[in-house]
């Protein structure tokens, strides 16, 4: 292999060739993750502003199922136009699975971010400082039980997005109820321990318009990790049956 492959295969180059020579597809798919991160934080984070605002008037019910509804409706309408990654470390997932290369993966998550600040500027806009503008931090068990739950939420959320969105074998055409429904799941289940971030834009966001850094590295760490180690889990399964020896 030549310096010039390896380069290409470490960055994945040629993956994305046709993405950036189309300037303004790629700018579609870029302002398609500013707008869908956007909408996930509004609507997440934003559930949790409110509910502090209203003296509970969400619920947490209602704010496991505001987020998850978010994202059904983020994939069905932008899954088209960029994938809906709406996350960092479904980006970086998708980049270690080779789908997608550096370049893209870069650009994606700065649009996400951008996405995610521009949100939280908006909740503490519409609610005020109520609830820290729904930002994410410790609670139950404090640093280490949040950085663990992290860890296993991402984990897993990775884990169905590897499946439904990645695999041939699988119905692609419910990646998005799937996803949703996972990330309503973790959140009605996990939400009092620290959250249930599982996306450092989810955080970030909420952060820098309210001011709650409590931890936040582990809004990072813990989803990074998580993420890495779904790829890895998933790569395996991948290998271990395929169309043709597939007998169910």
């Amino acid at each position: 292999m030549t310096e010039r492959s390896l380069a290409q295969a470490v960055t994945g180059t040629a993956i994305d060739r046709e993405w950036r020579g189309d300037r303004r597809g790629a700018a579609a798919t870029l302002l398609s993750e500013v707008l869908g991160t956007f909408a996930l934080v509004f609507f997440s984070a934003g559930a949790v502003a409110v509910d502090a605002a209203s003296g509970g008037g969400v619920t947490p019910v209602g704010m496991g199922l505001a987020a998850g509804l978010v994202v059904v409706a983020a994939i069905f309408a932008l899954g088209h136009v960029s994938g809906a990654h709406i996350n960092p470390v479904v980006t970086l997932a998708f980049r270690l699975a080779g789908r997608i290369g550096s370049l893209r993966a870069l650009a994606y998550v700065v649009a996400q971010l951008i996405g995610s600040v521009l949100a939280g500027l908006a909740i503490v806009a519409i609610v005020g400082d109520a609830g820290d503008a729904g930002a994410t931090a410790p609670r139950i068990g404090g640093v280490d039980a949040a950085f663990l739950a992290e860890v296993i939420l991402t984990f897993f959320l990775a884990l169905v997005i590897m499946g439904v969105a990645t695999d041939e074998r699988a119905q692609g055409s419910f990646a998005a109820i799937a996803v949703g429904s996972y990330v309503g799941l973790a959140i009605l289940a996990w939400g009092p321990v620290g959250n249930a971030s599982m996306n450092p834009a989810r955080s970030l966001g909420p952060a820098i318009a309210g001011g709650e850094w409590s931890a936040h590295w582990i809004y990072w760490v813990g989803p990074v990790v998580g993420a890495t180690l779904a790829v890895l889990v998933y790569s395996l399964l991948r290998a271990r049956r395929s169309p043709a020896n597939d007998s169910s």
